[in-house]
């Protein structure tokens, strides 16, 4: 009896293997091709739309007096996205990374049972604050040494001309007005910084996204996953909007920001396309590239999220002192969290 009891738990252990394989090498099984294919078209259009309105919102609220940056609205605007940017670094992109590295089509991992994702989560975070730190000094003392040689320049045309100032506040409010000025600029030279490094983490996620569905050859899944994207690329886009609205960029600079931006998901469907015919998205080379991609690019949605966009806003000395709007950003950060939750189900 207990040589019976055993048998089938061992046919069971010796099957497991060939299950495992069988569905690993599974390609393009029940397909419908043709139809798969119209719908990756329309993701590409659909993509595209929602990703280039999604970023161009927030730049072209600018031109509203009610949405400037400088108001307070601009603020709940501004908690919305981050929450949405959060949301898409731990529900989204993070449980991707995991799956992947855990996927037994993988086979026997050379890092065992190490949280191998969430280590490279951890590397990534780090070196977004080292990129953001040494980008931010190294742009503040180019502007600095621009503007010292600046004004040696100015005392050099000055030279040998005498100013009288007569009035006794004339010099303390050329000094605010320079201490200002030097603080807008930092401010400017920051969101650049911040709205550049979003970015990078955002197309790399957005490259995998969009070879993920154009190798795809369910017609079903891709389905379902176009109407969820697009939301997805909508909101994620607004966050990134946001950014790219405060850094002040020249219209060249914010055209090829926003370009980027909206075609990157589109590139990535097309190349998913050219490469489906030889694309196994269960092989161990392509979990392993996607586990690691996903991972540093939660690394840096989760820093940016937390650090450049909500912790320097909600410790903001304006949201500090206003009751009503730190309550109001609070609301708008757990409702754009919520809704990009939920899209998780999805995809």
């Amino acid at each position: 009896m207990i040589k019976l009891n055993i048998l089938p738990y061992h046919l069971c252990l010796l099957c497991f293997p060939l299950l495992v394989s069988s569905d690993c090498e599974q390609e393009n099984k029940f397909n419908d091709n043709h139809k798969a294919l119209k719908y990756k078209l329309a993701a590409i259009s659909s993509l595209l739309i929602a990703s280039a309105v999604g970023v161009s919102l927030p730049i072209l609220a600018k031109k509203f007096k009610t949405l400037h940056p400088e108001n307070d609205i601009f603020f709940l605007i501004k908690a919305f996205a981050a929450g949405v940017i959060l949301s898409t670094g731990v529900v989204h992109i993070q449980p991707d990374a995991v799956h992947a590295f855990t996927n037994p089509c993988i086979g026997q991992s050379p890092w065992g049972d190490f949280p191998i994702s969430g280590f490279i989560t951890m590397v990534s975070a780090m070196a977004t604050m080292m990129i953001d730190a040494f980008a931010t000094s190294y742009y503040k003392r180019l502007h600095f040494n621009g503007k010292v040689n600046g004004d040696e320049e100015m005392e050099g045309e000055h030279e040998g001309h005498v100013h009288v100032h007569t009035h006794s506040t004339h010099g303390h409010a050329h000094g605010s007005a320079l201490v200002s000025e030097d603080s807008e600029s930092a401010d400017h030279l920051r969101h650049r910084v911040v709205s550049q490094v979003l970015e990078l983490g955002i197309v790399i996620h957005s490259v995998i996204i969009g070879i993920s569905l154009g190798a795809s050859g369910y017609a079903k899944t891709i389905k379902a996953l176009v109407a969820a994207l697009t939301f997805h690329q909508f909101f994620e886009g607004m966050g990134l909007g946001g950014c790219i609205a405060q850094a002040k960029f020249k219209s060249r600079g914010i055209a090829i920001m926003v370009l980027f931006f909206s075609v990157t998901t589109p590139i990535g469907i097309a190349i998913g396309i050219g490469i489906s015919k030889t694309y196994n998205e269960n092989s161990p080379t392509a979990l392993i590239v996607e586990g690691t991609l996903n991972s540093a690019s939660a690394g840096i949605l989760i820093y940016m999220a937390l650090v450049d966009l909500l912790a320097a806003d909600f410790m903001n000395p304006r949201m500090q002192s206003n009751l009503k709007l730190l309550i109001g950003a609070c609301i708008s950060l757990l409702m754009g969290s919520g809704c990009m939750s939920i899209l998780a189900k999805w995809a």
